[in-house]
């Protein structure tokens, strides 16, 4: 029986899990989150996350219910830190630019945490990143998804935009937000898809080429919308 702190009253029976308490709990996001980035939230059954978790299904529910609690649990994880990392990032850059707001710099401190933390190679990281890959390109569910995470960070990007190009229309910044994303996700989803196409030219682990050119292109695409617009 489960008492109100979230604990079981008595032994969990089936195999010996990997940890116990919150570091069980996070060996289950593990790999929820490995298997859910490569194969979707419809390639993948609880039991599958048990197994690759070394735990009983009966304990994936215990702790997280359904599958989808399970994925929005995955889901949530990261977001937050991403959010906090995003939006300290946006903030310094404001109080350092006061008045001479450019479009590049905001693009930068917005995107500058994801390349920075996927530098690290913290593989869990790039779970994740492929992950919000594929939930942003889910049409059933994976707009509000991305709604219900990201979308105050997104607002303080587009206001700062608008800041840095007073003469925008705001519809065409959020046009621009559309694109960068498609961009970003694609780059930090690490496919090998660039490494095939340019015969090892260019390698689609290289972060450090993508951070030098990605601020820049988003950048000049957004200042030219605004141009022909004007």
């Amino acid at each position: 029986m489960a008492r109100a702190d979230g604990q079981s009253g008595g032994a969990i029976r089936g195999r010996r899990p990997k940890g116990q308490g919150p570091d069980l709990r996070q060996s289950i996001l593990d790999a929820g989150e490995g298997l859910f980035s490569r194969h979707g939230f419809y390639g993948v059954t609880v039991r599958q996350v048990a197994a690759e978790a070394g735990v009983d299904t009966a304990l994936i529910h215990y702790y997280f219910g359904a599958k989808r609690e399970l994925f929005d649990s995955v889901f949530a994880r990261r977001a937050e830190i991403l959010n906090t990392a995003r939006l300290d990032a946006l903030s310094a850059y404001a109080e350092a630019h006061r008045g001479a707001l450019q479009a590049e710099g905001v693009i930068e401190a917005f995107i500058g945490p994801l390349i920075e933390l996927s530098m690290t190679n913290d593989e869990g990281w790039k779970n994740y990143f492929r992950l919000v890959a594929l939930v942003n390109n889910t049409p059933a569910w994976g707009g509000e998804t991305m709604h219900r995470y990201f979308d105050p960070v997104v607002r303080a990007l587009v206001e700062m935009l608008r800041q840095a190009l007073p003469d925008a229309e705001v519809r065409d910044l959020y046009w621009s937000y559309q694109f960068l994303t498609g961009a970003m996700m694609l780059t930090l989803s690490e496919t090998g898809r660039i490494d095939q196409l340019s015969d090892g030219l260019c390698r689609s682990t290289d972060l450090e080429a993508v951070r030098v050119r990605l601020y820049a292109w988003c950048a000049a695409g957004l200042s030219e919308v605004v141009r022909r617009r004007a």
